[in-house]
């Protein structure tokens, strides 16, 4: 059971976000809001038990999910939704931490357009930011992004990274204790970090009915997040992740961080990258930092009193206030984000924000993909994010549905006389490359085939390299699955060059130049290497192609056909139809065979096209 090679497991700000929302739906505070000590520590346990049964509910349903072997579903997180998704993620984990920067008391927005009411409130309470805790913002920034860019430009120079961030933390205590910035100028301080192990215990498992359906979104951000940024770092250093074991992974840490009266946790953002700048390339760096955590639990907790800390936030911590949670609850409200710490996630976070520069290069590649890109992002950061995903994963999977149809193209006559490529989305002229662009939507057709001069290679006929065809023989590929979506695709394609109508027999159309005669079609070899699976529907079309063929006098003959495809085939019947003495393992042996029926007939000419 491991996480990603490199990632770290922690609190991540948009599960967090995620979390508080559903503690305040389920634990409500009283209207009135006049609590005594008494009943606020009784709202706050409230809610830590609320928080901990989240995490216990998404930790179980993680583990249903590996039990289901379900870790296949990353396959539908194409690239670009994966990169959008991080770079959406960590834009949504900036904006969070503006507040913190600024010390200003503001409010959590959640909800859609969070991110945009989030940045109108910080420009709206911006005259009330505390001075002191923006100067030591801005000197933080000052010295943590020059130190990264230096342990980036010379990471094959330096023996070590240099740690900015532990040297960040030192300073900024020095100067709290140095300078009393706490009690003269109101900067809020760590304090006293309660020391010991906190008891196991276990969630109100009653609340669970009533936290499934917001434990169900928080594990599958969990598992979405997690997964991205494990294939991110998988493709960037070479190695494969496994992500069955991802969901076991995060379904156990969960479960057992649950028992403390933790809420849930995953893969974030600017710890792993954080992780990554120090140097850290297995998960042995991450126990590192659990010993170090543990040592600061029980017993270097005193060193972080003067460590700087944002102003209380109003709603961002489960419990609601600070001083109010017994226990492990207080110690881990005391490590809320603090000033000096948001420095540091968002200096660690440029990684991201740096997968932005790859566009260029996306839109040169795949315009599809770009449009993924852009629309998953814009979906992430209008949204939320697992909306977002949502969003990007639905968009994603139409364009593959996309690209197995095919619209008409129109030919015209440019004034020139030349022809004109027309698109297949509407009356307008095709830009330049436009058919030799392998990701444009829908490229699917269904192609005639000729055979190459000196070969036994057949190839489209028009690309007219000197292609050779046979009088009486027609030979077609069609490269796409055939499935209820594009039945109806085939069946038009395939009347059109056969010359196959309800009424009749047509003239059939032929790929080669605009002034050849079509010759009545006698055999047909349909090329089935490219149809890698079929439907019950697309298999039916199959077998009414056979009988219309031989009702139209065309013999019809099946070139290679995969096992599956085959199989379907049969079991709708294809077989009452065609003998198996019409199946053959390649285009040249189907080709031979319709010549010698051909030549057996009466002698033919080539036409070549050239």
């Amino acid at each position: 059971m491991q996480f990603g090679a490199v990632l770290a497991a922690g609190t991540f700000a948009v599960l967090s976000l995620m979390t508080g929302s559903a503690v305040e739906r389920l634990v409500p505070e009283p209207l009135g809001g006049n609590l005594s000590g008494i009943e606020r520590e009784q709202l706050d346990a409230q809610r830590v038990g609320a928080a901990a049964a989240m995490a216990f509910g998404s930790g179980a349903l993680m583990l249903g999910m590996f039990a289901l072997q379900l870790g296949v579903l990353s396959t539908f997180l194409s690239e670009p939704v994966v990169k959008a998704l991080t770079s959406g993620a960590a834009l949504h984990v900036l904006v969070s931490q503006l507040p913190s920067l600024l010390g200003l008391p503001l409010p959590r927005q959640i909800g859609c357009f969070a991110l945009f009411k989030t940045l109108a409130a910080v420009l709206t309470a911006l005259p009330r930011s505390n001075p002191a805790e923006l100067t030591i913002s801005a000197l933080s920034l000052a010295l943590l992004v020059p130190v990264k860019e230096l342990n980036v430009r010379f990471r094959d120079r330096l023996p070590t990274p240099i740690p900015g961030e532990i040297v960040m933390v030192l300073l900024a205590s020095v100067l709290c204790f140095t300078s009393s910035l706490d009690t003269r100028y109101n900067v809020q301080i760590v304090g006293l970090l309660p020391g010991g192990f906190p008891r196991p215990l276990l969630p109100n498992l009653a609340e669970l009915p009533r936290i499934v359906a917001d434990s169900l979104p928080v594990a599958l951000v969990t598992f979405a997040v997690s997964a991205s940024l494990a294939s991110i770092y998988a493709d960037k250093y070479s190695y494969t992740i496994d992500s069955n074991q991802e969901l076991l992974a995060h379904g156990v840490s969960n479960l057992i961080s649950s028992l403390f009266s933790c809420f849930p946790n995953s893969a974030t953002l600017a710890t792993t990258s954080l992780l990554v700048d120090a140097g850290g390339n297995t998960q042995l760096a991450g126990l590192f930092s659990c010993a170090v955590v543990l040592s600061v639990l029980l017993w270097l907790g005193p060193f972080f009193y003067y460590l700087p800390k944002v102003r209380e936030r109003a709603g961002v911590g489960v419990a609601g206030r600070r001083g109010h949670m017994p226990g492990y609850g207080r110690s881990a409200l005391l490590l809320c984000p603090k000033a000096v710490l948001a420095c540091i996630n968002i200096s660690s976070m440029r990684q991201m924000f740096f997968q932005m520069q790859e566009l260029p290069q996306l839109w040169r590649i795949s315009r599809v993909d770009f449009a993924v890109w852009m629309v998953t992002w814009v979906a992430v950061v209008t949204l939320s994010v697992d909306l977002g995903l949502a969003v990007g994963v639905v968009f994603s999977m139409m364009t593959v549905v996309c690209r197995t149809q095919r619209w008409e193209k129109r030919r015209g006559k440019s004034r020139c006389g030349e022809a004109r490529q027309w698109s297949a989305w509407g009356d307008f002229p095709a830009r330049p490359g436009w058919e030799s662009d392998p990701c444009f939507l829908p490229r699917v057709q269904c192609l005639a085939l000729g055979l190459a001069e000196g070969t036994e290679l057949y190839r489209p006929l028009r690309e007219r390299h000197k292609l050779l065809q046979i009088p009486g023989l027609c030979i077609l590929s069609y490269p796409t699955p055939l499935y209820f979506g594009t039945r109806g695709q085939f069946r038009r394609t395939l009347e059109r060059h056969l010359g196959l109508r309800e009424g009749g027999k047509e003239t059939p159309k032929t790929d080669g130049p605009p002034d050849a005669v079509a010759e009545p079609i006698r055999v047909v070899v349909l090329d089935c290497s490219g149809i890698t699976f079929a439907d019950a529907a697309g298999a039916r079309e199959v077998v009414q192609l056979s009988r219309r063929c031989r009702d139209a006098g065309i013999h019809l003959l099946l070139a290679q056909c995969n096992a599956s495809v085959l199989g379907t085939l049969t079991q709708a019947g294809l077989l009452d139809r065609v003998t198996p003495e019409q199946l053959f393992v390649s285009v040249q042996d189907a080709a031979a065979h319709a010549l010698e029926r051909l030549e057996s007939a009466g002698p033919k000419s080539c036409t070549v096209w050239v």
